[in-house]
């Protein structure tokens, strides 16, 4: 049993692409990270489902990977697999009605957002300037402060490992900020949402009014994984760590961003252990200032 046995069994699998020691820097929006150990794109869901099944059988572990936007990965890699989703999961279907439409995982939101405008279909202005793919926006309810993309979902599909797909209208899944009630041991495969016909002009004028205002307050362009910690309730992070004095530390090449306080950019030379310095430095000095223990909204791979 084991990762040779999973490469065996895998290689030259339909639809499955398979690379072995793949460096995860060049999947993540922080350009960090070590090597895993196996790299799987499943094309279709049959090449998803029989992955998974090897894995477990030969006792190897996995995740399930998308644009890495949301991600922080150990220098020293993943000893085991990541799973990205490939062809079939970057699909957008829209229903007769002209307002329903249905979404693979894998597309881009970026791409979502520009099509429903091209369609003249309003809501997910919000969302532009989001980097990450329908699947993670879903899995952590992106949006603003105030807008989440869990209030436009109508209907969400996941696969269960040793189950099969399983179906969830969104009565049935707690959404709350940065947050969804759906298992984490569950893949999201596509989501079902319901925008509102709109003017294509006030529809891009909008996105444009968002995208204005991230320029002005993130630090668009820059190597990081948006925000770090989730905002307390009635509390900013960046506003925090601003009073702590903390915008501009830095530690090796990972630095506290001097637009936003609840950034930590790659300045170019950042390794995980740098970024994570800083996470602690930043969590340690704001509970010291505030008595308030942050919680983490960057997910980490490989620690």
């Amino acid at each position: 049993m084991g990762l040779f046995n999973a490469v065996m069994s895998l290689s030259g699998a339909i639809d499955t692409d398979v690379i072995e020691d793949e460096r995860l820097a060049r999947h993540t929006s922080y350009r960090i990270g070590g090597r895993a150990s196996l790299y799987l794109a499943c094309h279709s869901y049959h090449a998803l489902r029989r992955a998974v099944e090897v894995l477990t059988r030969e006792q190897v572990p996995w995740v399930i990977l998308g644009k890495g936007s949301n991600l922080l990965v150990s220098d020293a890699g993943y000893d085991g697999a990541v799973i990205t989703l490939g062809r079939e999961f970057q699909r957008s279907v829209l229903a007769e009605d002209g307002r329903t439409i249905t979404v693979g995982a894998g597309v881009i939101l970026a791409r979502l957002v520009n099509d429903a405008m091209t369609r003249g279909l309003s809501g997910l202005e919000f969302a532009v300037g989001i980097p990450g793919t329908l699947g993670g926006a879903v899995s952590m309810n992106a949006g603003t402060r105030d807008t989440w993309i869990g209030s436009l979902i109508e209907h969400v599909v996941t696969y269960r490992p040793g189950e099969g797909m399983r179906h969830y209208d969104h009565d049935d899944v707690y959404w709350a900020y940065r947050e969804t009630g759906i298992p984490r041991n569950e893949i999201i495969l596509e989501a079902t949402l319901r925008l509102e016909p709109g003017e294509k002009a006030d529809i891009r004028a909008a996105m444009e009014r968002y995208l204005v205002r991230r320029r002005r307050t993130q630090p668009v362009g820059s190597a990081c994984c948006g925000s770090v910690f989730r905002n307390p309730p009635g509390r900013s992070v960046g506003a925090m760590v601003e009073e702590c004095g903390l915008k501009g530390f830095s530690v090796g090449g990972a630095e506290v961003s001097c637009v936003h306080g609840n950034f930590i950019v790659n300045n170019g030379t950042a390794t995980a252990s740098d970024v994570l310095a800083v996470i602690h430095h930043v969590y340690d000095r704001v509970k010291e200032a505030y008595g308030v223990e942050l919680q983490p909204e960057v997910k980490f791979l490989g620690f």
